[in-house]
């Protein structure tokens, strides 16, 4: 049974597997997700789009679909795959996820999220969650969103992570979407205590593991994105902070870069590009003296053709050492 008491949310282009074997350094328990796969790639795309390493476990795959019959048979390759659990995406505004009929609009559709569940816990033995806005233009209630939990409960889904923002729909961009409605962590408060048996997640502008403590005192799990993305080490405190993990041994980042190295160093030996991984570090050493150049130096050195981990080597040399 995997905890969600922390997880990192799934974000499109960024929580590939690249990005997630980073995280994973760092933390043992925080809960990591694929950035959303429609089932449409999975089923028909030509790339391979469950791909992980096993090092990430536990490992959510988020889903994007609306037809039960597609949703259901990615379920079964993904459960064959390995994954952990399966996420739907009900919480994506763009018009591109409104356009294939799933995302924040599903909100408007519960009596069909409720059949998707349904008939892929028929077909699967791991955990069937979903992942949702608060509410989607007008339908911005309490009542419209204590009744979308109602009917997808019925479907015997146990776990909602709940974004603390409606979505507008219409006249906002995805981005626009992340920090123009306002949050509003108390509803989610009162989602849970209107459905005790629920675990409830709560997502949404949340900057720290202080603030994630305060929010669990009220929620069972707490999804952070953003700030994780831009400052990954405070994943290092993690297990102690959230998970109460008081003997647990905070990795350096000099070790981070270490381990890193090995794996940036076996991509590139099976033909990848090292950009494709430090992308994804840039935020590695924020808060040191130096963090700037860290940053300056794996932007302009690690997209070349020939770059390896000596530019991720190279560019913690750039940091105060005593404090990494």
């Amino acid at each position: 049974m995997i905890s969600h008491k922390l997880s990192v949310a799934p974000m499109l282009d960024w929580t590939d597997r690249h990005c997630r074997y980073f995280y994973r350094l760092m933390s043992q328990h925080t809960v990591l997700y694929t950035e959303m796969v429609t089932t449409g790639a999975i089923l028909f795309g030509k790339g391979d789009y469950l791909g992980f390493n096993t090092e990430e476990h536990p490992l959510v795959l988020q889903l994007g679909g609306s037809d039960p019959k597609a949703l259901t048979e990615c379920a079964k390759i993904a459960e064959q795959q390995g994954y952990d659990e399966i996420n739907i995406n009900v919480g994506c505004p763009s018009d591109r996820v409104q356009n294939g009929r799933f995302g924040a609009c599903l909100m408007a559709e519960p009596e069909l999220v409720a059949d998707c569940v349904s008939q892929m816990k028929a077909a699967v033995n791991i955990p069937i969650t979903v992942k949702s806005r608060i509410g989607i233009d007008n339908l911005d209630s309490y009542e419209f969103l204590h009744q979308f939990i109602e009917t997808v409960t019925k479907a015997d889904c146990k776990h909602f992570i709940i974004h603390a923002r409606k979505a507008w729909l219409t006249g906002l961009s995805p981005k626009q979407n992340r920090d123009v409605p306002p949050l509003d962590y108390s509803r989610v408060y009162k989602i849970k205590q209107a459905f005790p048996q629920l675990e409830i997640s709560i997502n949404g502008g949340i900057k720290s593991f202080s603030e994630a403590n305060k929010h669990l005192q009220y929620v069972d799990g707490v999804m952070i994105g953003r700030e994780i993305y831009n400052s990954p080490y405070m994943l290092a405190e993690a297990d102690q902070q959230i998970y109460q993990q008081t003997n647990k041994y905070i990795i350096s980042r000099t070790e981070v870069v270490e381990q890193m190295s090995e794996y940036i160093n076996a991509h590139v030996a099976n033909g990848g590009k090292a950009w494709h991984i430090l992308r994804h570090m840039l935020g590695l050493c924020n808060g040191l003296a130096g963090a700037r150049q860290f940053r300056r130096h794996l932007s302009e050195c690690a997209s070349a053709t020939n770059a390896d981990a000596k530019v991720l080597q190279h560019a913690l040399s750039l940091v105060d050492i005593n404090k990494a």
